[in-house]
Parts: structure tokens; sequence; C-alpha cells
């Protein structure tokens, strides 16, 4: 092809190439689907939102903070935590548990699927 057509058509060509790299919004979005959603009610009148999904867990709690952890390695039931584990929710089938701080101490115990707290 002559420089002076790769010139010419070098926008063009641009714009086709980016418009062939561009992947829509929907798709660059978190296209993670929700596996399992439960509300824990917990011992002091405290309470824990949970939104599941394949490797991780949003979560809000009752006293206004949310946030969303990563699964990680856990010997019995699915434990997610923070990157320096100072915030670790438990979840074993319809109950869960939230330890913090170096002294890992519950901040929200005897916490209860509401589907079976009766």
């Amino acid at each position: 092809m002559p420089a002076s057509l790769v010139t010419k058509h070098t926008p063009l060509l641009l714009a086709a190439l980016l418009m062939s790299m561009a992947v829509p919004a929907s798709v660059q979005a978190d296209d993670a689907k929700p596996i399992a959603e439960a509300v824990f009610k917990c011992d002091g009148d405290k309470a824990i939102d949970a939104t599941f999904y394949d490797d991780k867990v949003d979560l809000t709690l009752s006293d206004g903070r949310s946030m969303d952890l990563p699964q990680v390695i856990s010997g019995s039931g699915a434990r997610y935590a923070n990157a320096d584990e100072s915030f670790v929710f438990w979840n074993k089938g319809n109950t869960a548990f939230v330890t913090e701080g170096p002294d890992e101490t519950m901040t929200f115990e005897n916490c209860i699927d509401e589907k079976d707290a009766g």
C-alpha cells in the first residue's frame, strides 16, 4: 500500500482498530452474578447483609460499614478477609460471625440467617 494511502487513512484505521478493541460497558463492569444472599441477625441487635459471589462477599453491616472481601483459605466453612486480615467474616451454613483487630475480637457474634432465626 502506498505511503500516501496509509497516511490518508490512518485516522480511519486507528478508529477501526480502537473500535475492534472496545468492550461494551456491560462487559467491562464486574459481571459477576451473586450466587446467594443472606441477612444474618446477630447478638446485640446487630445484623450483617451478605451477598455472596464465587470468590468474594459484599457486606453491609448494621453499624453502617460496607465492604467487599475476597474469599481466603479456611479449614471449615467459608472465610473472607481484608488484605491484612484485620477484618474477617466467617460463614458456615446458616451461621456467621466477624472478628476484628490483631486480637481477633468477635464484633458480630451468634449470627443466624434471618430465614432460619424464627
